[in-house]
């Protein structure tokens, strides 16, 4: 076996066959952290960003704290109870893709496809970002090479990823759990510690905070944009529901049942954590901010630590290690979170290449039956962000959330259309249409709304370059619709289409020397019976070519010969034109052209040999009624190659 089908071995395991398809699938309590992941992973940076925003203001804004977050668990759960009809009534996981374009048309369903493949993007690089500084708030050396250690984290879950979806589930479920039991264990036990009378501090506590300029003494409007902007940060804590809507197919029957079960799970997880975490940053007073030096008390040289990080140490002051393994669940379930993202940007992209919007090779799975090149695409483009922006979380973050609100605002008008249609037709069961078009209305308004919150907090922070990079990769999905529809088109059989044999078939050898490789391609180019057969040399060496006629005429060759000129030493040149003399007086012709090619073993051979049949094969596959057929003369190397692989 060769060394690159071992190491692919090593990273992605044995193939699978395709019938094996079903042993993929995933019970719930599998569905959980793998679907589920980026949406509890938010509540490790949602509280955060909240408090970052409002201490733009001062420490006194932090009594909207609790409003913000309870405006925030209002949205999650009228979000959740919207995806639960969406899928029910669509569980082929086209998620919103295949809401929107079935209800609301094909380039509504494209666009919002746009933004989901983004949003993808912009989880794995946020999530793996803000996973690298938690580790960082406690090992100084993640936090000075922060940018190799998210690269790193990226590439270990697409290796994990790789492997497929049950493999990869089952790893991550530990880690996922952990964090749960983590976050519980930190609030309850700070719920026994607050009623037995016992004080918690955050290490900022007495820290004070600078207002930044043009943010004091804030009142009316701008007091009313801050705080929305605050919101418009902790609805981070929403992405990933429609992860679950995008992966239905993944999961063990019944799926749509199991898929809605699995996010009613997600909503009251998620936003107890987040209620959770919120009160106990208030409680224990903690300080953060968007810049260092807009916190007065903080140690020289010293970073700010995380939210999470910070509590930690307020709840178990004594015990160091237990601040430890939170922050090290944090950031494990933070890395893993990305894993939402690779679940759920490969089947939407198999299923827009299905449908010919993006290149057919995201449509086929890999050996372990997973989308290979989707997971690797989707992998590239993180670790790009990622490097683009030095993995700073705060960075990464004013891009995100767009995509996600653009697909949920855009969903819940295809299924409030949906059930539209469905009630003018349907006469029986219709309480539960009304019902379900009632909940999808309130998440078209609330989703809008936000939308909107979002737009206007965030635009001029970065939100500006989602909201071009939307509409450019719609344009380019579109091109590439048209392109294969061209194609499909151009080559389309009708009923009528009949094979219209050639006139004459017009065969030339090409001959550079008279040994093995010639003689094989002659003998084949004979075994064809054409109607005319010639060989071909070009002359850019006139000694070597007197030697190649004489050396022809001495054998006995019964093939013509004919010698082209070449004064500029050219081969490609000369044999292209002729070739198209060839065609020009008789169009149904065809001209078939035999390359004898060398087959070799190792890569460096080959840059020694089929340079010229490399040129000449790419400047004549353009050239209409011309064939080319290369005839292979395996080296000594190839077939110790083909040994090794057997």
């Amino acid at each position: 076996m060769p060394l690159t089908d071992v190491v692919k071995r090593l990273v992605v395991g044995r193939a699978l066959r395709s019938e094996r398809v079903a042993d993929t699938l995933l019970p719930k309590r599998i569905a959980l952290p793998v679907f589920a992941s980026d949406a509890l992973s938010s509540n490790a940076y949602a509280t955060q960003e909240i408090l970052i925003v409002l201490a733009l203001g001062g420490t006194s804004l932090f009594a909207y704290g609790p409003w913000v977050a309870a405006a925030v668990v209002t949205v999650f759960f009228i979000v959740i109870a919207s995806y639960r009809q969406n899928v029910r009534a669509y569980p082929s996981g086209g998620g919103d893709y295949e809401v929107v374009s079935t209800n609301l048309g094909p380039r509504a369903g494209v666009f919002v496809a746009s933004a989901l493949l983004i949003d993808y993007v912009l989880t794995v690089a946020v999530s793996i970002s803000a996973a690298v500084a938690n580790l960082g708030s406690t090992i100084p050396l993640i936090e000075e090479h922060s940018v190799w250690w998210a690269v790193g984290a990226i590439l270990a879950i697409t290796a994990l990823n790789l492997r497929g979806v049950r493999e990869s589930g089952s790893l991550f479920a530990i880690p996922t759990y952990a964090f749960m039991v983590c976050i519980f264990g930190l609030l309850i036990w700070a719920v026994v510690q607050e009623a037995m009378g016992v004080d918690l501090r955050a290490e900022s506590a007495d820290w004070t905070i600078n207002p930044q300029s043009g943010f004091t003494d804030l009142a009316g409007f701008a007091l009313i944009f801050l705080v929305a902007r605050a919101f418009s940060s902790g609805t981070t804590a929403l992405t990933g529901i429609e992860a679950i809507a995008n992966g239905v197919p993944s999961f063990r029957q019944p799926k749509s049942k199991n898929a809605a079960t699995t996010l009613l799970l997600l909503g009251v997880i998620s936003m107890t954590m987040f209620v959770g975490i919120t009160w106990l940053a208030l409680v224990t007073g903690v300080k953060i901010t968007d810049s260092n030096d807009q916190l007065v008390g903080l140690p020289p040289g010293q970073e700010q630590k995380t939210v999470i990080v910070q509590v930690a140490a307020a709840v178990f002051p004594q015990v160091p290690v237990i601040v430890l393994v939170i922050a090290v669940a944090t950031a494990l379930i933070l890395a893993l979170a990305a894993n939402t993202a690779f679940n759920g940007f490969p089947v939407l992209g198999s299923i827009l290449a299905k449908d010919g919007y993006l290149p057919r090779q995201l449509h086929t799975r890999g050996d372990r039956l997973a989308y290979s090149n989707g997971i690797l695409a989707l992998s590239a483009m993180a670790i790009a962000l990622v490097v683009i922006y030095q993995a700073d979380t705060t960075a990464l973050i004013q891009l995100y959330i767009i995509g996600v609100f653009v697909s949920f605002t855009f969903s819940q008008i295809g299924m409030v259309r949906h059930w539209t249609r469905l009630l003018r037709t349907e006469t029986r069961a219709r309480g539960p249409m009304i019902r379900a078009r009632i909940i999808n209305t309130i998440g078209l308004t609330l989703t809008g709304t936000v939308l909107v919150i979002v737009l206007l907090t965030k635009f001029t922070r970065g939100a500006w370059i989602v909201v071009i990079a939307m509409p450019l990769i719609y344009l380019l999905m579109q091109a590439i619709h048209k392109h294969y529809e061209r194609v499909r088109n151009e080559l389309l059989s009708g009923d009528a289409e009949r094979m219209i044999l050639p006139a004459r078939v017009h065969a030339i050898v090409l001959v550079s020397k008279v040994h093995k490789p010639t003689m094989r391609a002659l003998a084949y180019a004979r075994a064809t019976r054409p109607t005319v057969l010639e060989a071909l040399t070009v002359n850019v060496d006139p000694p070597e070519t007197q030697r190649l006629q004489e050396d022809w005429e001495r054998r006995e060759i019964p093939v013509p010969l004919k010698v082209l000129a070449s004064p500029y030493r050219e081969i490609t040149r000369p044999v292209v034109q002729y070739v198209k003399e060839v065609r020009s007086g008789r169009p149904l012709d065809l001209v078939t052209v035999f390359i004898p090619e060398y087959v070799v073993g190792h890569w460096w051979e080959q840059l020694l040999h089929n340079q010229s049949a490399l040129r000449l094969k790419s400047r004549l596959l353009f050239t209409p009624g011309v064939m080319v057929t290369s005839v292979p003369w395996q080296l000594d190397s190839s077939a110790a190659a083909a040994d090794r692989d057997d």
